[in-house]
């Protein structure tokens, strides 16, 4: 049987839903980072450690500009792919 053509009919390339689902990922990870900083800058300032409380919530915010910057990264590579630059 013939396979259909379209985004991911290859085999190569992505389907658009799991396009959709990777973002959702995405979502969902920076939200549990941001809720578990959350609770750990809390059980640290009411513990009476402010300054670890700051590091802590540096530290995350790092970590999400780190997943953030890498998904930069992957679009200007999708843009210069299809720009041919």
């Amino acid at each position: 049987l013939p396979r259909p053509a379209g985004p991911g009919a290859d085999g190569g390339g992505r389907s658009a839903g799991a396009g959709a689902l990777m973002e959702i990922d995405l979502i969902f990870k920076i939200a549990a980072v941001g809720i578990i900083i959350s609770i750990l800058n809390q059980v640290l300032v009411r513990s009476g450690r402010e300054e670890q409380a700051t590091m802590t919530t540096l530290a995350g915010l790092v970590v999400v500009l780190m997943i953030v910057v890498e998904r930069i990264a992957e679009l200007f590579a999708k843009v210069k792919e299809l720009f041919h630059f």
